[in-house]
């Protein structure tokens, strides 16, 4: 499965921090009739078996909808469900290591944040980089902001598609024109809102109307 640009517009990463007696696959899938286009299951916290059993069940809602499902990080879990990739960052394992474990019909998108990462990334077989944080986020504690003249060296210097995450929300989405990117990515701008529907159809079309600039 090849990763195209027009899957990037509107990434939500998934965050169990603000399910509020819901559950993620309900919150995912409002995520879904709002529109996103891609979805990353992250799990920093959850046992194998339970993460396993729910990457099962996402990865079918993903499919329904047509829409690219990832996994954070662990290798195993995305090959055990035959999810469509994985998103790994730079103190996991590496690209080339990932593409060998999962195949070439995978996707591998890879985080980073500066052009030397974002070259070695796309040289061993990224298929699209998530670059940040763009600006300040809760979500990630060990997130740090790059510059966004970085950002747009990075942008700049891939031909592989770039997504932008941290700390992005409908308030300062606009402020992203004109960088080249294709996308962006979201946690709490989606899931830690009231009506997560709305607001992924909010961000999705501020996103459109930012790429256009």
């Amino acid at each position: 499965m090849n990763c195209k640009k027009e899957d990037m517009l509107l990434y939500a990463v998934t965050d169990r921090s603000w399910l509020n007696g819901e559950s993620l696959y309900s919150q995912v899938e409002n995520a879904l009739k709002g529109g996103v286009t891609f979805v990353q299951l992250r799990e920093k916290n959850l046992d194998q078996e339970h993460f396993l059993e729910e990457a099962k069940e996402i990865k079918e809602l993903c499919r329904k909808y047509h829409v690219p499902f990832v996994i954070n990080d662990n290798v195993e879990i995305a090959a055990a469900i035959d999810a469509d990739g994985v998103h790994v960052g730079q103190s996991d394992m590496e690209a080339g290591d990932v593409r060998a474990k999962l195949g070439k019909n995978k996707i591998i998108g890879v985080t980073a944040k500066t052009v030397e990462q974002a070259l070695l990334a796309e040289k061993r077989g990224a298929d699209y980089l998530g670059v940040g944080a763009v600006f300040h986020t809760g979500s990630k504690a060990d997130a740090k902001e790059i510059s966004h003249e970085t950002f747009k060296e990075i942008c700049a210097a891939v031909k592989i598609p770039v997504v932008a995450i941290g700390g992005i929300s409908k308030d300062n989405v606009m402020q992203l024109a004109g960088y080249g990117m294709d996308g962006i990515a979201v946690i709490s701008g989606i899931f830690a809102q009231p009506d997560i529907e709305e607001a992924a159809r909010n961000l999705k079309k501020l996103t459109i109307e930012m790429l256009s600039y």
